[in-house]
């Protein structure tokens, strides 16, 4: 498998603009010279630009040219782009960042010499460039509708993904990303994607090996938006990688690590990859995780002892409790960190409802300290908010929806916790200095009146583990001593 793995590459990306939107990153490199056309610049220039067709019509057929050559050679051996080739066809991937540019490229059927190009092409820039000008045009949603009518370019392109070249991969995964996050073509690619089984395996091959960063982001980003869009989709991905085939058993032996390869165990391998590296690689990667808990397949493969669930809880447990909101942060960084932390949360309160609060869930390792976390991220919002309510009335009209989801799925998730917490547990959490005065009270004015049943539990237990405490939670808040 290492002589296959999708590893760092130094090749340069020429656009990483972001999918649903024309506007790149970088401005076109200048027209080529055009000596001697000053009578036929206006007829020659392609829309409003002063980009020159007759260079265009050239360069193709120099691209055509290239990949005949190519073939007249040794059919297995990996072929090199030359260096002026390489800097006019750059200049086109460039050009067609322009909406005039990228509709001429269309009018011209640019994608029909592209798509031959691509399929015989025996060099990995060659290809990368192709697919990276393909992605261009179709950032523009008149030529992206029809460049994605081409069946066969549709087949070739999400067969690419199987290829071993990172550029090559990134680009084709920011040109799919582009397609489907268009509300005219996304349903067409969807199609696609569900009919070429080959996409979910080669999806999950690029997040369980690779450790190109901006490859990994991307892949993510495609696989997050596949998965909001098409929900049968992902319980179809879900269920191919939980439930193996005759077939696939009868070849265990031969290719039982490729077989194993299933989205939720990808998804979190390349979230590891992602942690220490791309906070917002990170954020897409918990949202998809966070998508599979909300269908019945995806919780059952959580579910099941000893497997991605478990290893799923430990890793969230130790981004939530070591990488975010911590005792010496800044209030702030509650607003910087809200995505990762809803996210995280919401896909933990999953996971500790659906495994009945296993071994894995011991007290003394996980539980405490992400108790500790949200007691902390309560007192911070509650800190935050009283701030905030010195800034006028404008500034509290105005309201953050994933700060209010952080803050719902925190107190919720608390409030079943706090309701299995036992005597000894309170005691630790007191000793660990994790319930003060400030988190509790924070807690508690937070969890009531809608758990009041989990604030008159957290009491009583304090009652015996930190009496003054529980006094101090009753002066501010009418609680009974009653246990639940």
């Amino acid at each position: 498998m290492e002589d296959h793995s999708v590893d760092d590459d130094n090749s340069s990306i020429r656009s990483s603009s972001p999918a649903n939107s024309p506007v790149m990153d970088r401005n076109p490199s200048p027209p080529p010279d055009r000596e001697g056309e000053q009578g036929g610049e206006e007829v020659d220039a392609i829309g409003e630009t002063v980009y020159s067709k007759h260079w265009l019509f050239s360069t193709f057929t120099r691209l055509i040219q290239i990949v005949s050559e190519q073939n007249m050679g040794d059919s297995d051996a990996q072929m090199q782009l030359p260096e002026e080739d390489e800097d006019e066809l750059c200049k086109i991937w460039d050009m067609a960042m322009d909406k005039d540019v990228a509709g001429f490229l269309q009018e011209f059927k640019a994608a029909d010499i592209l798509l031959g190009v691509i399929t015989k092409s025996r060099c990995p820039r060659l290809t990368e460039i192709c697919v990276g000008i393909l992605g261009n045009i179709a950032c523009f949603p008149d030529t992206c509708l029809t460049l994605s009518q081409n069946n066969d370019l549709g087949v070739v392109l999400l067969l690419l993904l199987g290829d071993t070249d990172p550029p090559t991969l990134l680009e084709t995964s920011r040109l799919l990303l582009t397609c489907v996050s268009q509300s005219d073509v996304s349903s067409l690619w969807l199609e696609r994607v569900r009919q070429q089984t080959s996409v979910c395996s080669s999806l999950c091959f690029i997040m369980c090996s690779s450790t190109n960063m901006d490859l990994l982001v991307k892949v993510g980003e495609l696989v997050d938006k596949l998965f909001d869009l098409d929900e049968e989709l992902m319980k179809t991905w879900v269920t191919a990688g939980s439930q193996p085939s005759d077939e696939d058993e009868e070849e265990e032996e031969e290719e039982e690590g490729e077989r194993r390869l299933d989205v939720a165990s990808s998804l979190l391998e390349a979230a590891k990859q992602l942690r220490s590296e791309s906070p917002e690689g990170l954020e897409v990667y918990l949202h998809a995780l966070q998508l599979l808990t909300t269908i019945h397949h995806g919780i059952q493969t959580l579910a099941v002892a000893g497997g991605t669930g478990q290893a799923l809880w430990t890793f969230l447990c130790e981004v939530v409790c070591e990488d975010l909101c911590q005792p010496d942060d800044p209030l702030f960084v509650l607003q910087e960190q809200k995505g990762l932390l809803v996210h995280a949360l919401a896909v933990l309160s999953v996971l500790y409802a659906c495994q009945d609060q296993e071994a894995e869930h011991s007290e003394a390792d996980t539980l405490l300290p992400l108790v500790g976390s949200m007691l902390r991220v309560l007192q911070y919002h509650r800190e935050v908010s009283s701030g905030h309510g010195q800034k006028g009335k404008k500034e509290e009209e105005k309201v953050d929806e994933q700060l209010q989801a952080l803050i719902q799925t925190t107190v919720e998730f608390l409030s079943d916790i706090i309701t299995d917490l036992t005597k000894d547990a309170v005691c630790e959490l007191v000793t660990r200095g994790y319930l003060t005065e400030k988190t509790c009270l924070s807690a508690v004015g937070s969890m009531l009146p809608q758990f009041s049943p989990a604030v008159q539990h957290l009491v009583f237990m304090l009652s015996e583990a930190d009496p003054q405490l529980a006094d101090t939670v009753r002066k501010e808040f009418p609680v009974s001593l009653s246990p639940s």
